[in-house]
């Protein structure tokens, strides 16, 4: 499908498509207008942009940020300006570990003094591995701005991720956590050509929306009036992540004693057991009432 140019140079999209269209849309279009930046290509990943370090800029201006005491920030190459700008204000930086295999959050703190290349050093993918430590399900912690990544995202909020659904799911063990709230602010730092109309009828309950969108050019405050999700539902967890995600299994066992459903995607597809029949037994001679003679 060939992406065509639409207000403000993005991508003009066309009625009918899905999720994945409209990712390979924009991953085509970067591409092809040399937007893109490394890693390249940008296909299948939360893509990197030229001016991104622009679009961070915009974040050190927001009442959100300046407020905030700890930030949460995906670990995409596209956010590393904004995990730099974290550090570089005395904030705590939380990263998700990748994919969610070796826990939930990394925690990271500038040091006293810390030079420049330092704290560029501890921003990048390497350095979050380096110098952070774990933050596990028990502990209390409060999130005051969540940063994501997005392959695409609409003004009013609504957002396509790469298709794995990572940055739901965290948000959601977030909220499971005690961690944010309905209120909790949410940014995505995007280029310009990522911002496109598309239907709400693509988007489903567990689909995290946005608050703010930030761009090499523009701050959309988006005034999303749909709900961010409010937990993880169960029901869509597959036995696949949950086998892959310990943090998310422990999430599981906690909130089950708590008295939550926790039924899973494939333990809702198994057909329902139908009803026992009595056993069927031989007549048995010798053993009826006597007949009357």
């Amino acid at each position: 499908m060939e992406p065509r140019a639409g207000e403000g140079g993005g991508v003009e999209e066309p009625m009918g498509v899905s999720k994945q269209d409209i990712r390979e849309q924009i991953w085509s279009y970067m591409e092809a207008h040399d937007v893109a930046d490394f890693p390249r290509p940008v296909h299948h990943r939360i893509p990197n942009f030229k001016g991104s370090p622009r679009a961070a800029e915009h974040l050190a201006h927001m009442r959100e940020f300046r407020v905030a005491s700890t930030v949460k920030v995906n670990p995409d190459a596209p956010q590393s300006s904004a995990r730099l700008l974290v550090l570089r204000s005395k904030k705590t930086l939380l990263v998700p570990t990748p994919r969610l295999r070796s826990g939930l959050f990394n925690r990271i703190t500038a040091p006293p003094g810390a030079a420049s290349a330092e704290l560029r050093k501890r921003a990048s993918s390497q350095g979050v591995r380096s110098f952070s430590t774990p933050v596990g399900l028990d502990c209390s912690i409060l999130v005051d701005l969540v940063v994501v990544g997005s392959v695409a995202v609409s003004e009013r909020g609504w957002r396509i991720g790469k298709g794995e659904g990572y940055a739901d799911l965290e948000y959601a063990m977030m909220v499971s956590m005690g961690a944010v709230c309905e209120k909790t602010p949410v940014v995505t730092l995007v280029h310009d050509c990522q911002v496109l109309d598309f239907p709400e009828a693509l988007l489903e309950d567990h689909d995290l929306t946005v608050d703010y969108i930030l761009t090499p050019t523009r701050v959309i405050a988006t005034h999303c009036e749909r709900p961010k999700p409010a937990g993880i539902i169960w029901s869509k967890v597959s036995c696949e992540m949950l086998e892959k995600i310990p943090v998310l299994r422990s999430l599981r066992d906690r909130e089950r004693r708590a008295g939550k459903d926790v039924t899973l995607q494939a333990e809702l597809q198994r057909p329902a057991p139908g009803p026992a029949k009595a056993p069927q037994h031989p007549p048995q001679l010798g053993t009826g009432v006597p007949q009357q003679s």
